[in-house]
C-alpha cells in the first residue's frame, strides 16, 4: 500500500449498500466484534476478509413434504418462509450456510406439525398450522440471528383415491339432509292440510268456494281441457233416491 499509494487508495474501500451490513476478520478473528456500514468502510487487503450480509426480507420455497397425518392419511403439504437476518455477526459465525439450514429446518418442523393434525384441520385451518409452524421456526433460528416473519402454507394435496371417496361422502351427506328437509317439509304441510280439513269440515260452503277458486285458477291459465271433479256425496244422495 505504501509503494504503490495513491493508487491502492482506490482498492482498500468497500461501499455496502443501505440494506446490506459488512462483517470483516482480521487475520481470521472477528474486527472489533461489529459490522460496518453503510456507507464507506476501510479494510486492508490481503489482511481482512469481509462478507456482505442482505437484510432484506427473503421468500424461502420449502418443496412438498411427504407426511403421515394423524388419522394416517398420507399427504403433501409445501410451504413458504419469509424471514430476514436480525443479527449479522451471529447469521456469519454460528452457522454455516443459513438460507441453506433454515430451510432444512423449515422442512423438518412442517412434518412435525402437520404429523400431529388430523387431515380434516389441515384442510380447514391452515393459518392456526402456519402459525404454529412460525413459532417454532424462530425459535429454532433465533441463534443464528435469523428471524421468521411469516410463514404461509401454500397446498395441502390429497391422493386421488381419497379425494373420491371423500367427494362421494360429501354428497352423501348433502343428499342425507336434502332428504331430511324433503320429509319435514311434508310433515309441515300434511298438519297444515289437516287443520285446513278441520276447519272446511265444520262448514260445508267452504269446500264449494274451495272448488270454484280452483276453476278459476285453471280458467286463467288458457287451459283447452277443463276437469270438473265430481262430488261422490252427490252420487250417494242421487242413488239413495
Amino acid at each position: 500500500m505504501v509503494v504503490t499509494f495513491p493508487i491502492s487508495m482506490a482498492y482498500v474501500w468497500i461501499c455496502p449498500k443501505e440494506y446490506e451490513r459488512v462483517v470483516i476478520f482480521r487475520l481470521g478473528r472477528l474486527r472489533e466484534d461489529k459490522t460496518y456500514g453503510p456507507g464507506l468502510v476501510f479494510y486492508l487487503p490481503c489482511i481482512d476478509d469481509f462478507l456482505k450480509i442482505d437484510l432484506r426480507t427473503f421468500s424461502l420455497d420449502v418443496p412438498p413434504q411427504e407426511i403421515l397425518t394423524k388419522d394416517s392419511v398420507t399427504i403433501y403439504c409445501d410451504a413458504v418462509v419469509f424471514h430476514r437476518i436480525e443479527k449479522p455477526l451471529l447469521a456469519v459465525i454460528q452457522v454455516e450456510r443459513v438460507g441453506k439450514a433454515t430451510q432444512l429446518l423449515a422442512q423438518t418442523t412442517l412434518r412435525k406439525v402437520a404429523g400431529t393434525k388430523m387431515l380434516v384441520e389441515l384442510l380447514t385451518d391452515r393459518e392456526a398450522i402456519a402459525n404454529e409452524v412460525s413459532v417454532i421456526l424462530d425459535e429454532g433460528t433465533t441463534p443464528w440471528g435469523v428471524k421468521v416473519e411469516h410463514v404461509e402454507i401454500k397446498d395441502v394435496r390429497i391422493p386421488r383415491d381419497l379425494q373420491r371417496a371423500l367427494a362421494a361422502e360429501s354428497e352423501a351427506i348433502r343428499m342425507a339432509k336434502a332428504k331430511i328437509v324433503a320429509a319435514e317439509g311434508e310433515l309441515k304441510a300434511s298438519l297444515t292440510l289437516k287443520e285446513a280439513s278441520d276447519i272446511m269440515s265444520e262448514n260445508t260452503m267452504t269446500v264449494q268456494l274451495r272448488y270454484l277458486q280452483t276453476l278459476c285458477a285453471i280458467a286463467g291459465e288458457r287451459n283447452h281441457t277443463i276437469i270438473f271433479p265430481f262430488p261422490t256425496d252427490f252420487l250417494n244422495n242421487l242413488f239413495k233416491n
